[in-house]
């Protein structure tokens, strides 16, 4: 008798685990929708890349001293660096904070000028 009833367990267990998934999928097959109404996507890529969710950084750069006249500054607050380019689009140099000091660099990536911050500059 108890060999019938470990039968019927295996048994009914297995025929559970193979309809177990026919169940679960069978309702997400029946939700075809018409093209009437659309429900709630999420936004899509191009929006995304467009404007992204997350919040921009933002650094204070007044430290950075020497700033090559006539050049465009680009910030690049993440990596804690300015970005110097000429008025025609070339590239002349970057200034990037390194411990206490912030180093300047020219186009060819040779550092050209150290400026060490006082103790009242280092605060942030």
């Amino acid at each position: 008798m108890a060999q019938w009833f470990r039968k019927g367990c295996v048994l009914f267990a297995g025929l559970w685990t193979v309809a177990l998934p026919v169940l679960t999928v069978s309702p997400a097959l029946a939700d075809d929708d018409d093209g009437e109404e659309e429900g709630h996507k999420g936004p899509d890529m191009h929006h995304l890349a467009a404007k992204p969710p997350l919040p921009r950084a933002h650094k204070d750069f007044s430290k950075f001293r020497f700033r090559p006249e006539g050049d465009k500054v680009q910030e690049q607050p993440d990596a804690n660096r300015l970005l110097f380019w000429t008025q025609d689009g070339r590239p002349d140099g970057y200034a990037e904070r390194r411990g206490s000091s912030i180093i300047y660099y020219n186009a060819q990536g040779q550092a050209i000028r150290v400026q060490r911050l006082e103790a009242s500059e280092l605060a942030d």
